[in-house]
């Protein structure tokens, strides 16, 4: 690419990066989309709960968001994976895997979050399928069926109670000794939910469709569908640029999706739980009017 100096660079070309960039781009900002293309619903079929995209495939919103802002001509794009963001005397410096650098004076984090598989055979081929991570995402099409919970402790108690109202059978299945206090385990058996504490051996599944779950004491459990609370890494190392952290592990930001580091922004899956298409698309919409303002202000 010719040109390495931009007004902004948005790292992750996913939802929040593409709405970030159509807010830049319609306001006349140069700007650079970098992005690998690895986003983490690669592996789901459907994407729901994005109104008029309901069910679509999300390959198939993200081509449809790529050509709507392809439409701007100050935006550019670079397939490839950003490594390393650093401070420089102008703004900010991010080089990508080849080695080839670009430069810009502020930077929106859309680079979203790597999932950390549990150890069990199965659960990833399942991920974002059958085994789900979000109930207004995919738990109307598995409504009233026979469904799992994997978590345990305060997290496992307070996602039972979101999932109860999506199916009356239900169990939570701790995968070894219950954390949950006596009270809160109480609560689970009056409402008919069964706490399972057998550690997992494995999933079976064809396709990616969950049959049942298989624990190491030989025991098995017909599921149609499993829901987990799972760990989770950010995708881009942001200490060199000194991006505090939230306790959870996500990037910190205040209600203009602003980070601590002074012009950088941050928006999408890297910023907070409710991991969705269409809070995605809100995030980053707001990001790049925020960093638009921002312009508009320091040069008037």
């Amino acid at each position: 690419m010719h040109n390495k100096n931009f007004d902004v660079i948005i790292i992750g070309g996913s939802y929040a990066g593409l709405s970030a960039g159509m807010s830049l781009g319609r306001s006349l900002r140069n700007v650079l989309i970098i992005n690998e293309g690895k986003p983490c619903n690669r592996q789901t079929p459907h994407s729901y709960n994005f109104i008029t995209h309901d069910g679509k495939t999300p390959r198939k919103i993200a081509e449809l968001a790529k050509a709507d802002v392809e439409q701007y001509k100050t935006v550019y794009f670079f397939d490839e994976r950003a490594v390393k963001l650093m401070k420089n005397v102008d703004g900010f410096k991010a080089e990508v895997s080849s080695g080839e650098r670009f430069y810009a004076k502020k930077i929106i984090l859309a680079s979203g979050i790597k999932d950390i598989m549990p150890d069990i055979p199965g659960f990833a081929e399942c991920w974002g399928i059958s085994v789900l991570h979000c109930p207004y995402c995919h738990g109307y099409e598995v409504k009233n069926e026979v469904t799992g919970i994997l978590a345990n402790g305060d997290m496992a108690f307070e996602f039972s109670k979101l999932i109860f109202n999506m199916t009356k059978k239900l169990t939570l299945f701790t995968n070894g000794k219950s954390s949950l206090t006596q009270e809160k385990t109480k609560k689970l058996k009056d409402h008919e939910i069964g706490v399972n504490e057998d550690e997992i051996e494995s999933i079976e599944h064809e396709n990616g469709q969950i049959q049942k779950v298989v624990f190491k004491n030989g025991k098995t459990i017909v599921l149609k569908a499993l829901y987990a609370k799972i760990p989770f890494e950010q995708n881009l190392d942001v200490s060199d640029l000194g991006c505090e952290l939230t306790d959870q592990g996500f990037i910190k930001v205040d209600f203009m999706q602003k980070t601590s580091v002074p012009g950088v922004f941050a928006c999408g899956d890297n910023v907070t739980m409710m991991r969705s298409v269409a809070s995605a698309v809100a995030q980053g919409n707001l990001a790049g009017a925020m960093v638009n303002k921002e312009f508009s202000e320091e040069k008037f």
